[in-house]
């Protein structure tokens, strides 16, 4: 059985982060998910708080420094994707778009990715839909159906119901760890396993 790969990038400023607990939560019920599918996957987090400086530098630059690339690296080459921000200005932080913006645009195609954001008041829930889901289909990436928004309240509500926090959290964890356990595993992937014959390539085809 072949171990699935999960990045969560958290675009959090703060330490601690409540769009670094919401990224924590949803990777749970991924993982979670995939188990009770009988797959097993592994989770690593990029935060970007961390890399504000190098993301900066790449801008300049065009080249992300060793620290910067080990973490792309971990996005491109993960079998699904967990990106939640908070929302600044009614849309995604800037070093949330930053990020995905020194990716080559190629990149996530395919790849299964769950949305989440968090914020103040619930108005600003719509920032998944205007601002994130069309940046990630731009990306070619396979947007999960659900995408959860946390507002402050919803941190002490009540954890029941279909439209608790809970709830979402655990239907997006299910969405994408269908989309994931559905998809061969990118370790997996063997270039020359079926390799173009002599006679295709005779032929000039």
């Amino acid at each position: 059985m072949s171990t699935r790969t999960l990045a969560v990038v958290s675009a959090g400023l703060s330490l601690p982060s409540s769009t670094r607990l919401l990224a924590d939560r949803l990777s749970s019920a991924t993982v979670e998910a995939l188990a009770g599918r009988g797959v097993a996957s592994t989770v690593t987090v990029v935060d970007l708080r961390e890399h504000a400086r190098d993301l900066a530098d790449n801008l300049v630059t065009g080249f992300p420094n060793t620290r910067l690339r080990a973490s792309v690296e971990t996005v491109v080459g993960a079998d699904g994707l967990i990106a939640v921000t908070p929302v600044f200005a009614a849309s995604y932080s800037g070093l949330f778009k930053t990020f995905f913006d020194v990716l080559d645009k190629d990149v996530l195609t395919g790849t299964p990715v769950l949305l989440g954001a968090t914020g103040g008041t619930a108005r600003h829930s719509l920032v998944l839909e205007h601002a994130m889901r069309p940046l990630f289909t731009y990306l070619h990436a396979v947007v999960a159906p659900t995408a959860v928004y946390a507002a402050t309240d919803d941190w002490g509500a009540a954890e029941t119901g279909a439209a608790s926090l809970a709830a979402r959290i655990r239907r997006g964890g299910d969405e994408l760890a269908d989309l994931v356990a559905g998809r061969r595993s990118a370790a997996a992937t063997d270039p020359f396993e079926e390799p173009t014959s002599f006679e295709t390539l005779l032929r000039g085809r």
